[in-house]
Order: structure tokens, then sequence, then C-alpha cells
């Protein structure tokens, strides 16, 4: 089992910048592959970002790309979301996800493990 906590997120004003963290506990020496994701209110749960365990490889959702970057640290078992430029449309509640035999890092239903999630709100 692996327990995934989000952090970081909070209101900001269009064009600003907020940093995700995600810490993950218990059965952290597996490699996992850590994602993120974002579901606003009456939409679908959305791929924004994931990276491989040893964070040579990483994906981004083609809404992000070029104003998110995905970063982790694994000698603190923690796994970052630097979100640049944000704008209204990038309001939702960000999830952090983790799997150990990932085939789709872009698919939600691929990962067993999810965080409760944290809000960010992008004002206009």
């Amino acid at each position: 089992q692996v327990q995934l906590e989000e952090s970081g997120g909070g209101l900001v004003q269009a064009g600003g910048s907020l940093r995700l963290s995600c810490v993950a506990s218990g059965r952290t020496s597996s490699r996992y592959v850590m994602g993120w994701f974002r579901q606003a209110p009456g939409k679908e749960r959305e791929f924004v970002a994931a990276i491989s365990w040893g964070g040579g490889n990483t994906a981004y959702g083609d809404s992000v790309k070029g104003r998110f970057t995905i970063s982790r640290d694994s000698t603190k078992n923690t796994v970052y979301l630097q979100m640049n430029s944000l704008n209204p449309e990038d309001t939702a509640v960000y999830y952090c996800a983790a799997d150990a035999n990932l085939q789709r890092p872009t698919v939600p239903g691929e990962y067993d493990y999810w965080g409760q999630g944290t809000q960010v709100t992008v004002s206009s």
C-alpha cells in the first residue's frame, strides 16, 4: 500500500504560478510511475503529467505543455508539479497518482493509488 498526500493548492490570479507537491508514504520501495490528474466540476478526470521512476521520462497533457513541469525527488518520495502561466481553465482539483505496473500513464484507470486532491482556483 502507498499513501499519497498532495499540498500546495490555493487561489491564484491568471498568469500566476503554483507548485504542487505529493508525498508518498508506506510501501515506497517499489518503482512507481507518478502522475498528476485534474478534475473540474462536471468534467472527467484529465491527465496532466506523469514521470517515470528515475525521472528520465515525462509526459504532459496537451493543455499544459510548455506551462507545467513535473519533477520528482526520490530521496524524499516526493513529486512536484510546477504550474506557470495559469489561466481560469486550469481551475480544478488536482490529484496525485501512483502505480508500479503502468502501461498507459495517461489513463486514470491504470493507477492503483490516489491522493485526496488539492484545489487549485485561478481567478481572471
